[in-house]
C-alpha cells in the first residue's frame, strides 16, 4: 500500500474501500504503493466436497476473511459479515467447482490474446481502470497498466505470495469469461417455438361464463376429521422431495444479562466528569490522550460537513478552547475539545513528491536537503513530473506525476493535510511526516465551509465485575437445577420466569453457522449444541453481554422430515382431502346446480362472467381455485353441469359451463413474441441451480469451524 494510502487509511474518519473483485485490492495496489508483504499459506485439510472435489481449508477460509473484508468496508455490521461471509464464501466454491467440471467436459479455453484483450482491452476490469485511466483525458491506458504489471512480475523483490495472489486473479478472470461462454452456449439454444406463442395466444383469448355453487372446508370443524400417522407417512413417500430436511437443531434457552448497570454508566460518566477540568486546562492534548489510552487523535482540521458525531452541532457551538460533554455516543461517553476553528475547502487536488525516511533508512537531514534540492530545481524550471517518477517512493501517485485529486479533510496525517486545506490554492512547501518530507503543491480547490480542530476523550461504558458476577452465578445456578428438558421448564417457571426472564426458541440451527437464532453469533455456542445430546443443558455460554442457558430440543438428521415434523405442513392438505371426500357424499350424484345448492343446505348459484383461462390473479368471485378454470375450457363441458363434484383450494365446486367464447388480443404479432419470450428466458436462465441438484455436496465446515 502507498504512503499516501497509508496515511488516507490511518486517519480517514470514514473510509469507503470497496474490493471489487476481493483480489486485486491486496495485489497491484500493495505492489504499486509500496511493495508490502503479504502472507499466505496452505495445507492439505479439507472442508468438504464438490462431486468429490475438494475444498481446502486454508484457502476457503483466505477467501472467508477477504469477503468479509470487503462486506465490512462496504458498512455490514460486523456480526452479520462474518455470517454471510461463510455462507456466501461456500455458495461460489461449490458453484466454481460445478462450473469447472462442466467446462472442464466441453473443453472451453481463454487464448493468451483473448486474455489481454480482457486485461488491456476497453472492457478491462474496472479495478484496473480506476488505476491506470488518465486523469486528464479519463481514458484507460491499457499499455501502462500492461508495463505495469509486467514490472511487477519480473521484479525479484515482489514477493512470491504476492504473484501468487495475482495469479489468482488472473484465473478469476479466466473462469469468468469461461463462464460467460458458457452461459451464452446454453442459452443461446432456448427456443421459443412458433406453435407454442400461437397456442398461447389462442389459450389467452378464451373467455367463460360459468355458474357454481359449493361448500367451503372451512364448514366441518377440523376437530371432527382425525389423520393418521400411515397417511402422512404415505403422503411424504409419495412427494420425499417436498419433504427433504438439512441436519439442524433446535434450542430453549434464557438469557441472564451481564450487560452495564444503572450504576455502571454512572460511574463510567462520574469517570469522565473528573476528568474535564484537567482536559479543560491541559496544554498537551495529544500526551493527555496517549495517558488515557486514546492512540486515534487526529492533530488537524476537519471540515464539519465531514465529521460524522451526533453531538457535532453543540461541539461547534462550544467557545475555542473550551470542553463539551460528557454526551452519549454508541456505548461510551465522551468528552469533546474544540481546539480550533477555520475556514477550508471542500476538496483538494494536490500533487507531491515524497522523500521518504522510513522504507529507505535516510536520516531526517539527508531527506530534507534532497527534497530542498527538488524544490529548487523545479522552482527553476524542472519538469515535475520526470522528477516525481524518478525521486518519490509514494508508490501509490508517482506513477501520475504525484497528483491525488477530490482529496477530502482527515484522510491525511495531519501536517499533510492542514498545508493542504488551510493554504490557498498555488502553494508550494515542504511538509514533514512521519513519512518522510514532502514537497507539495496545491493544484486546486472546491468549496468550503467552517473546518474544526477536535480532541474527543471517549470512555466505554463496561460492567463491572459484580455485574458480570451476578448474571453469571444466576445463570450457573438454573443451570445447576436443569437436567433435562423437563427440569428445564420446571426450574424456569417455579424461579425464574415470575422474576421477568424470558424463555425463547431457537429452531433450525445448522452446523457450520455461528447464528444460533436471537441468542446471537457464537460458533462455540453452535459447537456446543452438536456436542450435547437430545435433551441435555448446554453450561452457561457469554454471548455479547448475555450469559445463556439452553437446553437441546430437537435434533434433526440430514434426509427426509419425520412424520411429527411434517406433520404441521400435510395434515391441512389431508383433512381438507377427507373433508372433500364428505362434502361429495353430501351432493350425491350431480344432476343439476339447483339440486346441488339444496343438497349443501340451500346454498346459492354463484355466476361468474369473465373467467380466464390465462388469468395471472384469483378471480375476484371465485378466488384461486385452477381446477375450476380447467373444466370451464374443457371442450367436452361446454353448455353443461361438470359431471362430478370438483375438488378445489377452498371447498367442493359444482360447476356448470354456460359459455365459452373468444376476444381479441393486442399482443402483437407472433414474431416479435417470440423473441421477447426467449429473450426473457435467456435472462432467467440459470444452470447453477439444475448443477446442484444432480451434485453430491458433502459439507464438513463444522469439524474444523
Amino acid at each position: 500500500m502507498s504512503i499516501i494510502q497509508d496515511i488516507r487509511d490511518k486517519y480517514a474518519k470514514l473510509t469507503v474501500v470497496l474490493i471489487a473483485l476481493a483480489l486485486l485490492g491486496f495485489i497491484l495496489t500493495d505492489y504499486f504503493q509500496s511493495k508490502s508483504r503479504a502472507g499466505g499459506g496452505s495445507n492439505s485439510n479439507t472442508i468438504g466436497t464438490v462431486n468429490g472435489s475438494s475444498i481446502n481449508y486454508d484457502e476457503f477460509m483466505s477467501k472467508v476473511e477477504m469477503t468479509k473484508q470487503s462486506m465490512k468496508s462496504q458498512g455490514y455490521p460486523a456480526a452479520q459479515a462474518d455470517i454471510q461471509a461463510l455462507d456466501q464464501t461456500w455458495n461460489q466454491e461449490i458453484d466454481r467447482l460445478l462450473l469447472e467440471e462442466e467446462l472442464n467436459k466441453l473443453g472451453i479455453q481463454v487464448s493468451k490474446k483473448e486474455m489481454g484483450d480482457i486485461m488491456y482491452g476497453p472492457n478491462a476490469p474496472q479495478d484496473l481502470k480506476s488505476q491506470f485511466t488518465d486523469s486528464i483525458t479519463g481514458q484507460y491506458d491499457g499499455l501502462k497498466a500492461k508495463q505495469a504489471i509486467d514490472r511487477m512480475l519480473k521484479d525479484k523483490q515482489t514477493p512470491p505470495e504476492q504473484k501468487a495472489q495475482f495469479n489468482n486473479y488472473i484465473a478469476y478472470l479466466e473462469t469468468q469469461r469461461k463462464s460467460d461462454k458458457y452461459s451464452s452456449l446454453l442459452s443461446n439454444s432456448v427456443n421459443y417455438p412458433r406453435w407454442i406463442v400461437e397456442k398461447e395466444n389462442a389459450d389467452a383469448s378464451q373467455i367463460a361464463k360459468v355458474s357454481f355453487v359449493n361448500e367451503t372446508y372451512a364448514s366441518i370443524s377440523d376437530s371432527t376429521v382425525k389423520v393418521e400417522d400411515k397417511a402422512i407417512a404415505d403422503y411424504i413417500s409419495k412427494n420425499k422431495d417436498m419433504f427433504k430436511q438439512e441436519e439442524s437443531r433446535s434450542i430453549a434457552y434464557v438469557t441472564f444479562s451481564a450487560a452495564p448497570s444503572a450504576a455502571d454508566t454512572a460511574e463510567v460518566k462520574n469517570k469522565l466528569l473528573s476528568l474535564k477540568e484537567i482536559f479543560d486546562t491541559t496544554s498537551n492534548i495529544e500526551t493527555f490522550l496517549m495517558s488515557e489510552g486514546v492512540t486515534n487523535y487526529y492533530n488537524g482540521y476537519i471540515n464539519g460537513k465531514t465529521i460524522q458525531v451526533g453531538a457535532k452541532d453543540s461541539i461547534f457551538r462550544t467557545p475555542v478552547g473550551s470542553v463539551y460533554g460528557p454526551y452519549l455516543d454508541g456505548g461510551s461517553f465522551v468528552l469533546a475539545k474544540l481546539e480550533g476553528v477555520r475556514q477550508m475547502p471542500d476538496t483538494v487536488k494536490v500533487r507531491h513528491i515524497l522523500i521518504g525516511t522510513q522504507q529507505q533508512g535516510r536520516d531526517t537531514t539527508t531527506a530534507y536537503n534532497l527534497t530542498d534540492s527538488l524544490r529548487k530545481a523545479i522552482a527553476g524550471g524542472a519538469n515535475f513530473d520526470t522528477l516525481c517518477a524518478k525521486f518519490s517512493d509514494d508508490g501509490g501517485s508517482k506513477e501520475k506525476g504525484g497528483v491525488y485529486e477530490g482529496v477530502f479533510s482527515g484522510q491525511m496525517v495531519p501536517p499533510f493535510n492542514d498545508y493542504i486545506f488551510l493554504n490557498p490554492a498555488g502553494s508550494k512547501g515542504i511538509v514533514k511526516t512521519d513519512f518522510g518530507y514532502h514537497y507539495i503543491e496545491i493544484l486546486s480547490q472546491k468549496g468550503g465551509g467552517a473546518g474544526y480542530k477536535i480532541g474527543y476523550l471517549p470512555k466505554e461504558i463496561v460492567s463491572s465485575k459484580a455485574t458480570d458476577s451476578k448474571a453469571q452465578e444466576d445463570a450457573l445456578k438454573f443451570a445447576s437445577e436443569s437436567k433435562d428438558i423437563k427440569s428445564f421448564d420446571a426450574a424456569f417457571e417455579k424461579e425464574w420466569k415470575p422474576k421477568g426472564y424470558i424463555k425463547n426458541i431457537a429452531e433450525n440451527i445448522t452446523p457450520s453457522t455461528s447464528q444460533a437464532g436471537s441468542a446471537g453469533v457464537s460458533r462455540s455456542f453452535v459447537r456446543a449444541i452438536y456436542d450435547a445430546d437430545l435433551g441435555e443443558v448446554i453450561k452457561p455460554e457469554l454471548i455479547d453481554n448475555n450469559y445463556v442457558v439452553a437446553v437441546v430440543t430437537e435434533v434433526l438428521k440430514e434426509g427426509t422430515m419425520s412424520v411429527a415434523k411434517a406433520r404441521m405442513y400435510v395434515e391441512p392438505l389431508l383433512k381438507n382431502k377427507k373433508k372433500a371426500e364428505m362434502l361429495k357424499k353430501k351432493i350425491g350424484k350431480v344432476t343439476t346446480l339447483e339440486a346441488a345448492g339444496t343438497a349443501l343446505g340451500g346454498k346459492q348459484i354463484i355466476t361468474v362472467d369473465s373467467l380466464r383461462m390465462t388469468g395471472k390473479s384469483p378471480n375476484p368471485a371465485l378466488g384461486y381455485e385452477p381446477r375450476i378454470g380447467g373444466a370451464a375450457f374443457n371442450p367436452a363441458n361446454k353448455g353443461k353441469v361438470v359431471p362430478e363434484a370438483l375438488e378445489g383450494v377452498n371447498g367442493v365446486y359444482v360447476v356448470r359451463v354456460d359459455s365459452v367464447s373468444a376476444t381479441a388480443l393486442t399482443v402483437g404479432d407472433v414474431a416479435s413474441q417470440r423473441k421477447a419470450k426467449e429473450q426473457q428466458a435467456k435472462q432467467s436462465f440459470n444452470p447453477q441451480a439444475a448443477l446442484r441438484n444432480a451434485a453430491t455436496i458433502k459439507d464438513k465446515r463444522s469439524r474444523r469451524m
